[in-house]
Formats: structure tokens, sequence, C-alpha cells
């Protein structure tokens, strides 16, 4: 499904205890830094960097903490996860975050630092965000995809087709863009490339080798095709992205 209109992200910090209230849309609570204590449905909870929540349309929650806290805060539609995994999610509210899903809302809080994001950015970031979160595989809502997705993943680089991705989910080229807008929000394209450039942006937060080295390995035609290509997604040129990643890197963590 597309994006709603109504999704928005912030980059916010918490102190004292809030009143209890509820909103008319879903919250994905993404802490960056420092805890945050928060109670969810009357159910307590205490949120670091490993640690995520999710709340549901209508349910009551309150939080507070004692010492300096950001978290990334996402307001969306509860469509926009797919219901498989918005009921899961409601039904376990409490999230452990992967290494990938924290190096995600890391960059995230990165480019919120900078300055409200776009549209396109959000829409950009949905996809990565819901396949950390693991309901990339959309299992319950769109089985056809699992096997598939799982090859992506296990195989990003090897060089795929529309054709191809359509016959290992056995569905027509047509139908897999139809179902991957309807579950990913994105086309089968759009959804390796952003894959590709997941890695890409590992590679060079992790790693000094040459840009121009990684460009071949993530499959661009040179340097300046992964520079509009990360330009595009995050604002940054692969220097300054690699510049920014490794210097959060080195920071150390709030407890």
């Amino acid at each position: 499904m597309p994006l709603p209109a109504s999704a928005a992200v912030w980059l916010r910090s918490y102190g004292a205890p809030s009143t209890p209230h509820c909103h008319d849309f879903a919250q994905l609570v993404l802490p960056l830094e420092g805890s945050l204590e928060m109670e969810i449905g009357g159910r307590g909870a205490v949120l670091d960097r490993r640690t995520a929540a999710y709340v549901d349309q209508g349910v009551r929650h309150d939080q507070a903490s004692p010492q300096r806290n950001r978290a990334v805060i996402l307001d969306l539609d509860r469509q926009a996860l797919g219901g498989g995994l918005a009921d899961r999610l409601a039904a376990r509210p409490l999230i452990v975050l992967p290494p990938e899903a924290r190096s995600l809302v890391d960059y995230m809080g990165q480019s919120l630092a900078r300055g409200p994001a776009s549209p396109a950015r959000l829409a950009h970031w949905m996809p990565l965000l819901i396949e950390a979160l693991g309901g990339g595989a959309a299992a319950a809502e769109a089985p056809r995809l699992a096997g598939l997705l799982a090859a992506l993943r296990q195989e990003p680089f090897r060089p795929w087709t529309t054709a191809a991705m359509a016959a290992a989910a056995g569905l027509s080229t047509s139908r897999l863009h139809a179902v991957f807008r309807a579950e990913l929000s994105a086309t089968p394209r759009a959804y390796l490339a952003g894959l590709r450039l997941a890695h890409v942006q590992r590679w060079l937060a992790e790693g000094e080798t040459p840009i121009a080295e990684l460009a071949c390995r993530g499959g661009y035609a040179d340097q300046s095709a992964l520079t509009r290509a990360l330009r595009k997604a995050t604002g940054l040129t692969p220097a300054a992205y690699r510049r920014q990643a490794q210097e959060s890197r080195s920071r150390p963590q709030e407890p």
C-alpha cells in the first residue's frame, strides 16, 4: 500500500512523566541514546538502544526518563506495517532491535538532526525499517514473497531481473509489482536497490575500502552512480556518509 500521507517522523527527548494519553495513529519509539521508561497499555517497559516499542492505535501510554535521552518517533497508520506485523507488535510491543535495525535507526537520527525528513526520504526508510523489524517477509499476508525476499537478502548482488524475481515468487511480473506495492510500499527493483545500498552503507561505516571499489562491489556502474543513489537516499555523498557514520560509531554510547 502507498505510504499514508499522515506518516511523520520526529527526533525527541523526554523528561518528567507525561500524562497518560493515546493517539488515533500507531507509533514506533526507536531509542538512539539513554533509556526511556514507558507504560504501554498498563505494561511497564524500559527502552534503550537494544529495545524499541510499538504503541498501537488507541492504546494509552506515557513515558519518562531521568537521564539524557533521544529517540526517533515514527507516527503512522498501522496499515503501513501490514496487518500481520502490526498485530504481532500490538501483542508484544517490546521489540528487540537486531544490529541492522540499530544501524538504520542511527542513520535516521543523524539525518533528522540535520532537519526534517522529506516524504520521499520517509518513503525510502519505511520498507527498510519494516524489513529490519521482521515484517519484510510479510509471511502472514504474502507467503509467496517469503522465498523471494529470502533469496534477495541472501544474494542481493546477483544480476536479478524483474522477470527472474517474478519467476522465483511464482507470480507474473505485473502481479509481483502489485504485491510489492501492497506489502512493502516499493517496486521490486527499488526494494532490491535498497538492500544493495544498505550493504554499501554498512561497508562505508565499517571500513576504509576505497569508494570506487565499493561502488563496483555494490553493482553500481561507477562511483558517480553510487554517489547519486546515496545522495538521493540520505542527502550525503559516500565520503560524508562514511565520516559521519564512523564518527557516530566512535562516540561512547549511554548505558
